[in-house]
């Protein structure tokens, strides 16, 4: 009799979803000519393998245990999922786009931080590069776009935690820029305080400065703003709630960028939203065991 107890359990994940990202590990392995049988594990375990590290924030000593792997080929392995999928993830071109066909009357921008493990790299004047002393945690900072209704739609590359909102936008490629384009077709940009002076094509709450009170129409302004952003805020959680794996990472915070957009990928996916040059979800899987 084993003395090791087990138990089965389900991956809340379309079929779809795993299909999904097995044909992209099929066409990688294609592409850089993986012999039939030489890979430790399947497209398919792979995948799966992979999404439970995504869903489930399972541990990767604990995954390379159960596919008894060694632990080198299982960080190799989430690794490459996580590339294969942020190459597919919508690009800020993309997201901008759709905007303007979809007519919309604006887009929410947020930013959020995201936990990791302590990482001692010095930054500016001696402070810890990925410490966020708003949020008092190490972090990454990722600033995400989203429509009206809270979709996400573009998640941007990270930045060091200890770095503000106006910051990590400023630093974007194109952000700014692309949002003053969609503002001169009258599509606004909804903000919060921390992105105020950035750009003529944001919106922000009005501001109490001084000892000086609001007046009615800036307080009616203010919660109507906010009644209508509040719905934007549903981006970030989205990322958050989704994902284990974004509450917490513990692989190189460089790598938060790919994993957020990676994440959007499979967001995607599992609601049926087109990514670009993907018109349909695939149908069944090719595994050959590679």
């Amino acid at each position: 009799m084993s003395s090791i107890a087990t138990y089965t359990a389900v991956l809340n994940v379309k079929a779809s979803t795993v299909s999904f990202v097995v044909n992209l590990l099929n066409d990688r392995r294609d592409r850089v000519g993986a012999r039939s049988g030489a890979r430790a594990l399947s497209a398919w375990d792979q995948a799966v393998m992979c999404l439970r590290w995504f869903f489930d924030g399972a541990r990767v000593q604990d995954l390379v245990r159960d596919n008894n792997i060694g632990k080198s080929t299982g960080y190799a392995y989430v690794h490459e999922v996580i590339d294969v999928l942020a190459g597919k993830a919508p690009r800020l071109c993309d997201a901008l786009a759709e905007a303007k066909e979809q007519g919309w009357s604006h887009v929410n921008l947020d930013g959020t931080v995201i936990a990791t493990d302590r990482v001692s790299t010095p930054g500016p004047g001696r402070a810890d590069l990925w410490w966020s002393g708003k949020h008092k945690h190490h972090g990454g900072n990722v600033q995400a776009l989203s429509d009206p209704g809270g979709w996400l739609i573009w998640t941007s590359d990270v930045r060091s935690g200890r770095e503000h909102d106006t910051t990590c936008a400023c630093a974007a490629t194109g952000l700014t820029q692309g949002l003053e384009e969609l503002g001169d077709n009258n599509i606004l940009t909804l903000v919060g305080l921390g992105y105020v002076g950035i750009s003529k094509a944001f919106r922000s709450p009005v501001k109490k400065r001084g000892l000086r009170r609001l007046n009615l129409k800036e307080l009616i302004y203010n919660r109507l703003f906010r009644a209508i952003r509040g719905i934007g805020e549903r981006a970030n959680s989205l990322l958050k709630t989704t994902f284990k794996a974004l509450r917490h990472v513990s692989l190189d915070p460089w790598r938060i960028g790919d994993i957020s957009r990676a994440a959007l990928a499979i967001l995607h996916i599992e609601h049926n939203k087109p990514l670009p040059g993907i018109t349909t979800l695939p149908g069944k899987a090719h595994c050959d065991g590679a």
